[in-house]
């Protein structure tokens, strides 16, 4: 049996070491299911989406990548090894 890589949600880069759990739907929403992402992708989500947005959105990545800040993001974060961390800023 092979072994299947877990990406980010967010980038879908694999992971090394660093993982954090992302609530799409926020948990005050009754939702408990939880997505991989890096710890950097996990700040920028929360930079640009407050929680009401989330809870309009619900789980769809693409949703989230369509916003013109997150898919700059994602551009540039893809060519990056997988724990790479900087500040994210605004």
């Amino acid at each position: 049996m092979s072994e299947q890589l877990q990406t980010c949600w967010l980038c879908d880069r694999e992971f090394e070491t660093r993982i954090q759990w992302h609530h799409p739907v926020p948990k005050s929403k009754k939702r408990r299911s939880t997505v991989p992402v890096h710890p950097i992708c996990h700040k920028t989500i929360h930079l640009h989406f407050t929680n009401a947005e989330f809870a309009r959105i619900g789980d769809d990545p693409e949703a989230i990548r369509a916003h013109p800040a997150i898919a700059k993001f994602v551009r540039w974060i893809a060519g990056k090894p997988p724990d790479f961390h900087a500040p994210t800023r605004r």
